[in-house]
């Protein structure tokens, strides 16, 4: 029981961590920074106010796979303990 509760715990702080993260990261890079202030000042009529969003979203994609990649082999490659009640 105490384990069970111990992991409910570990995985609620977990997703309210990776809830929160993305609001704290600023995900452009230097080149892909100067290439947006410097369009912006030109005023020809492009829209980049989802740059971060798309960029964290194609840094977020491997990371996802690589997890569920993890959890499937983890999964097959352990026992489940089966409990024999009678």
């Amino acid at each position: 029981m105490k384990k069970l509760v111990v992991n409910s715990f570990f995985a609620v702080v977990l997703g309210l961590l990776f809830t929160l993260a993305p609001l704290a990261v600023s995900a452009q890079c230097t080149m892909c920074k100067t290439q947006v202030e410097s369009s912006r000042t030109e005023k020809d009529g492009y829209d980049f106010s989802g740059l971060n969003k798309g960029i964290l979203y194609m840094a977020a994609i491997p990371y996802l796979l690589m997890g569920a990649v993890g959890y499937f082999w983890y999964r097959n490659t352990h026992p489940r303990n089966k409990a024999i009640s009678k």
